[in-house]
């Protein structure tokens, strides 16, 4: 299909693609986890998430010895590519496997690479039933289909989410991946420290790690596509701290607020973008001409 042609939102029902979901999530838990190990701290962690591409998610340029490496999701090829500013690549098929056959796999292409074992946590983190990635042997089914209807409604959401950013112009989040929440999102910050977090924390995290991501003030939105505890895709908006009476507000599609207002439901199963995700040259330029000092 055209570039420029509109296309559908993708339907994402979580029990059409539950098994893919898990799979999907526990690959990513191993590549965002080399990420985590291998770059140095970024505030909020923002230096451990992955990054929406054109054909699915990737961890960006991530250092190695006097190199670097990029890994790749390609839900459009199914495959996980790997290549290093050495000149080397490998590629691992997308298919249906155990978490621990795509661990060592993953490990072998690093070694093809030339870069070494990264000592990565091997315990998932953000999951109730957290089983070791090498002892994680029950084959996962991975549907091809699902995989790129994922990826579609990331790349949808993530172009949304970068033109609802790109006007603000305090300190923000890139738009970004987190692989133990599985959920793509984006926040503002309004410059102040926040109160010491007092909050639950997910399993297998450490409190610590709240306490980071929740330092200074800041409301944030995202894209999550559901678990077996809650199993339905799902747009979200929270602040933390939250003010008093947000627990209760209620929103809908015409009065949602700028967070959430940019894409609502629109038929059975389709969402449709309500901005334009790329602004005009004039709109372009009448920004410039507010950020421009009076001489």
């Amino acid at each position: 299909m055209p570039l420029n042609r509109p296309e559908p939102w993708p339907s994402l029902r979580y029990e059409d693609w539950k098994d893919t979901l898990d799979a999907i999530h526990m690959w990513t838990q191993v590549v965002g986890k080399i990420r985590l190990e291998l770059t140095p701290l970024v505030n909020h962690w923002w230096n451990s998430s992955l990054a929406v591409s054109p054909r699915g998610l990737t961890t960006g340029v991530v250092p190695s010895g006097g190199g670097a490496f990029r890994i790749d999701f390609d839900f459009v090829a199914h495959e996980l590519s790997l290549v290093a500013s050495s000149g080397e690549n490998a590629a691992i098929p997308l298919r249906s496997m155990s978490v621990a056959e795509f661990y060592r796999e993953v490990l072998r292409s690093l070694s093809r690479l030339g870069v070494p074992d990264p000592h990565i946590n091997l315990v998932p983190s953000e999951v109730a039933v957290a089983v070791p990635f090498p002892e994680d042997t029950d084959v996962r089914p991975y549907d091809r289909d699902q995989a790129r209807r994922f990826a579609a409604a990331l790349l949808k959401t993530h172009i949304v989410f970068e033109r609802f950013r790109a006007d603000f112009l305090g300190k923000a989040s890139p738009v970004q991946f987190w692989w133990g929440s599985f959920d793509l999102a984006s926040a503002r910050f309004s410059g102040r420290r926040a109160p010491a977090y007092t909050g639950g924390k997910p399993p297998n995290v450490d409190i610590h790690v709240m306490h980071e991501a929740y330092s200074h003030e800041l409301i944030a939105a995202g894209f999550w596509p559901g678990s077996s505890d809650m199993p339905r895709a799902e747009y979200y908006a929270y602040a933390m701290p939250a003010p008093d009476g947000l627990t209760g507000a209620t929103i809908g599609p015409d009065a949602a607020g700028p967070i959430v207002a940019p894409v609502r439901p629109s038929g059975a199963g389709i969402v449709r973008c309500d901005c334009d995700p790329v602004p005009s040259r004039m709109q372009r330029r009448r920004r410039l001409a507010s950020l421009t000092p009076l001489s």
